[in-house]
């Protein structure tokens, strides 16, 4: 990762190895999946951090908990969310009542027991893998005060592999269902699933929870030798649920093999091959890149954008372009800025652009993954994440945004969906940009958009959307006999963050 100093390496290590932090329920700043580097602490954040801190300390004892226990139940969702309210403006629905009443949590608990979630963009490495720039960002981006930081090699990839996966995305929240990713890379021992490390786990998490609760990608690297001949072997014997395929090449280095998805002479034949195939879903990585990304991917940054996504939509009708991270330009600038641009030009970089595209060129089969995006927007300015959502929804269409997280690099995927069900576009944006209001957590935008668009997407038929289609599992067994007994958030991230004052 060349975007990542020694410097930033001695400054977050020395952060993993604190460890007199409390887990919060949020982070309490961004944290990168290693594809970018991320903005340190803001001064919002730090205010965000010490606010939870007070209320939970005022509010534990009052119902008997220790203030670890508060952080990981649903109070302490509530207060964090509460704090977020006071630094930035009323975004999330909260009530007083849920900080602290127990009746009232049950009964928001219990309005939620069945809501399909499929999330589209999720991540675990192989067992096997050891590779040191993902180990980096174990080792020296994990978020809270992680005691881990002198243990082997081994032990420090656990928290990346699919036991841990396991336990934080379908313990620890209420995903149903998760569809696991990977990222091309030029070197391919740096590759942290490759195609057939995909099919293993997959497979390999299924049989473990005795339904098919996790789909698969399969990688494709246009440009490489051989690659068409791989695409051949994955439709044959792989048969992916979808294709991952990253523009740049490889998101953490400058890479010899980028590409455009208009380029007919490189990309058609894989198009051609995947539509026969009937395999009709092709992710593609945009935007989110390092904030210095006109230096370090000089040469490949332009990529990153989505000018090229039109014309290949136009020309593949029978194929679905999911762009991922919604294409957001890299923030380089503090979040208060990112909100004064929007609100005084209603645009977001290369998200509007993304969703102008149906209008502008009459397609239909482009939708937007908000990975990454609607997290760290979400803990940078939430009105700028209420904002974003709003933009994608109004242009491409409310069934073409899907639920993805980048998990497990954020730890469990929880906060992320709590997060969501309680935003609300403010009064004075949707006025202004004729945006459509949110809706409460249950309402009919979010529930097509943590379950029912991806669904249709991969070909589930209306009983298999529903949680009721997996209540009889293994792992719905197991997950009833772990919150009887206790359960044991973590409130722990794995991704990289930075820690410059």
């Amino acid at each position: 990762m060349t975007w990542l100093t020694e410097e930033d390496r001695k400054r977050a290590e020395l952060l993993a190895k604190r460890g007199d932090l409390e887990h919060r329920p949020i982070p309490d700043q961004v944290v990168s999946n290693g594809e970018y580097r991320p903005m340190p602490q803001t001064p919002q954040q730090k205010r965000v951090a010490a606010l939870i801190d007070e209320m939970a300390d005022a509010r534990a004892p009052k119902i008997g908990m220790d203030r670890r226990t508060f952080m990981q139940s649903s109070f302490g969702f509530a207060t964090a969310f509460a704090a977020m309210n006071i630094v930035y403006g009323d975004v999330f629905g909260v009530a007083e009542a849920e900080t602290i009443d127990a009746d009232l949590a049950a009964e928001v608990a219990a309005r939620y027991k069945n809501q399909f979630i499929l999330d589209g963009h999720m991540h675990f490495v192989d067992d096997a893998y050891k590779w040191d720039g993902i180990l980096g960002l174990r080792h020296f981006g994990a978020i809270y005060g992680n005691t881990d930081i002198n243990k082997d090699d081994k032990a420090k990839f656990q928290d990346l592999q699919i036991d841990n996966f396991i336990k934080e995305v379908f313990l620890d929240s209420d995903t149903t269902v998760g569809l696991v990713s990977s990222a091309t890379a030029d070197e391919p021992e740096n590759i942290f699933l490759t195609n057939p490390q995909l099919v293993d786990g997959a497979m390999r998490i299924n049989k473990m929870c005795g339904s098919r609760r996790l789909l698969r990608h399969a990688l494709f690297e246009p440009g490489k030798d051989g690659w068409l001949d791989e695409v051949d072997r994955v439709i044959e014997k792989d048969r992916p649920d979808s294709w991952k395929g990253y523009t740049v090449g490889d998101p953490l280095m400058p890479s010899k093999f980028p590409y455009r998805l208009d380029d007919e002479k490189l990309m058609y034949p894989f198009y051609e091959r995947t539509q026969k195939a009937g395999i009709r879903n092709v992710c593609i990585h945009k935007g989110l890149l390092p904030s210095n990304y006109e230096e370090s991917f000089r040469d490949t940054w332009r990529h990153a954008m989505v000018d090229d996504v039109p014309k290949a939509a136009k020309d593949w009708p029978g194929l679905n372009f999911i762009i991922y991270h919604s294409a957001l330009k890299p923030l380089t600038v503090p979040p208060e800025q990112h909100i004064k641009t929007f609100e005084e030009t209603g645009r977001i970089d290369w998200v509007s652009d993304l969703a102008e595209i149906p209008a502008k060129h009459g397609v239909t089969n482009v939708y937007a993954d908000i990975g990454t995006t609607f997290a760290t927007t979400c803990l940078t300015h939430p009105r700028h994440a209420a904002a974003l959502m709003a933009t994608l929804i109004k242009g491409l269409g409310v069934d073409h945004v899907v639920w993805g997280t980048d998990s497990v690099w954020y730890g469990s995927p929880q906060w992320q969906i709590e997060a969501f069900r309680r935003m609300e576009v403010p009064k004075d944006l949707q006025e202004r940009y004729g945006f459509a209001p949110l809706g409460d957590g249950m309402s009919a935008i979010k529930q097509a958009i943590f379950g029912e668009n991806s669904a249709k997407l991969y070909g589930f038929t209306p009983e298999e959307a529903t949680v009721a289609h997996y209540a009889n599992d293994r792992l719905a067994k197991y997950r009833a006999k772990y919150s009887e007994e206790g359960a044991d958030r973590s409130n722990v991230a794995y991704g990289f963050i930075n820690t410059d004052a």
